[in-house]
C-alpha cells in the first residue's frame, strides 16, 4: 500500500487522516470490534484536522455507502455465478453472506470516502520518515 501514499486511495482503504496520513482517524483500528466500528477521533494528533467539521457531516457517507456495497455484491455475483458456476439461489445466499460480514468494512470505507471529498493529502504536514 506504500505505493499509494499521497493519494486519497491511501486514506480511503487505511483510514488514515486525509491531510497528512499520519495516523488513523479511528479510535478502533479493527472494524469487527462492532461496539467502536465508527468510533472517530475528534482531530489528528499531528496536524490538527478535524473530522467532523459540522453536526451530521457523516450522514452523506450513507450515499456513499450503497455504491460501495454493490461492490461487494456485484464481486461476489461475479465470483459465485460467472466463475464457480453456482446456482442463482446460491449465489443469492452468497451475496447476503458477504454483505452482512462486510458491512463495517463498507461503513468505514464509505466514511473514508466521504472525508476524501471535502480534504486533500498536504505533503507538507506529513512527517518524514
Amino acid at each position: 500500500m506504500e505505493i499509494f501514499e499521497g493519494t486519497k486511495v491511501y486514506s480511503v482503504f487505511t483510514g488514515k487522516c486525509p491531510v497528512c496520513q499520519n495516523e488513523s482517524m479511528y479510535e478502533e483500528p479493527n472494524p469487527y470490534k462492532l461496539h467502536s466500528t465508527l468510533k472517530m477521533k475528534e482531530r489528528c494528533s499531528h496536524c490538527k484536522t478535524k473530522y467532523k467539521i459540522e453536526p451530521s457531516f457523516f450522514y452523506g457517507a450513507m450515499y456513499v455507502s450503497y455504491p460501495v456495497g454493490l461492490v461487494f455484491a456485484i464481486a461476489t455475483f461475479v465470483l459465485g455465478f460467472l466463475i464457480f458456476d453456482l446456482s442463482l439461489i446460491t449465489t443469492y445466499c452468497a451475496i447476503v453472506v458477504v454483505m452482512i460480514l462486510a458491512l463495517p468494512l463498507i461503513l468505514r470505507i464509505s466514511r473514508n470516502i466521504w472525508i476524501n471529498f471535502f480534504m486533500s493529502f498536504d505533503k507538507n504536514n506529513r512527517i518524514a520518515d
